[in-house]
């Protein structure tokens, strides 16, 4: 499993008006932060027109969440066909969150403006957190025919794993003293790795 974390400014084709807008909010939440992020100054570092950036986004905050969306899309993991469908989803999710836990902008708003967050973490599944599982569960599929992945409900075993690694990300922080990054990532592949592992069946 390879992960994808193709900058958008390497692609091949021109990047799109939204590529251009979403560039220009990235760039403005790092320099700013959240609160101080207005759609106005994102539309001037994007060279184009407030009207242009209202007609796709209502405010700051739906934009930047589209922009979080994108950026996560960019660091899902890739089925290479290198290993079993447990080693690979293991090292996939290890490496996505040790991407996302590092990423500038999560860094940021995680430090900043927490607050962005709270309706994914409590209320309901992003656009981003449901790419995930939608990436996770065919690889869950292809694991328990391969035999490596045990028997259940591939959705909700793609489910229960993107929450092991989004609490690890958010919380990394916290617990940073005892669990360094390093360990952390260690802990949550191995955490991973016994949750999906098949079980012998009970006597």
């Amino acid at each position: 499993m390879s992960i994808r974390n193709a900058d958008p400014q390497t692609a091949a084709a021109a990047p799109t008006v939204d590529d251009l807008i979403l560039d220009a909010t990235r760039a403005c939440v790092l320099e700013f932060g959240l609160r101080r992020t207005t759609l106005a100054e994102i539309a001037r570092r994007a060279g184009v027109s407030r009207p242009t950036v209202y007609r796709r986004w209502p405010d700051t905050k739906a934009v930047v969440a589209d922009l979080l969306t994108r950026e996560i899309e960019h660091a899902l993991p890739v089925m290479s066909g290198s290993g079993t469908a447990r080693e690979e989803l293991v090292r996939g999710v290890a490496e996505t969150a040790e991407t996302v836990r590092a990423h500038p902008l999560f860094v940021k708003i995680l430090r900043s403006d927490p607050e962005l967050l709270i309706t994914y973490i409590v209320d309901r599944l992003g656009a981003s957190q449901r790419a995930i599982v939608d990436t996770l569960t065919p690889v869950v599929l292809v694991g328990q025919r391969d035999g490596s992945i045990r028997a259940g409900d591939a959705t909700g075993i793609a489910t229960m794993i993107l929450l092991m690694a989004q609490s690890a990300v958010q919380s990394a922080g916290m617990v940073a003293e005892i669990l360094p990054p390093k360990a952390l990532i260690a802990e949550l592949a191995l955490a991973v790795d016994a949750y999906l592992s098949p079980r012998a069946p009970l006597t």
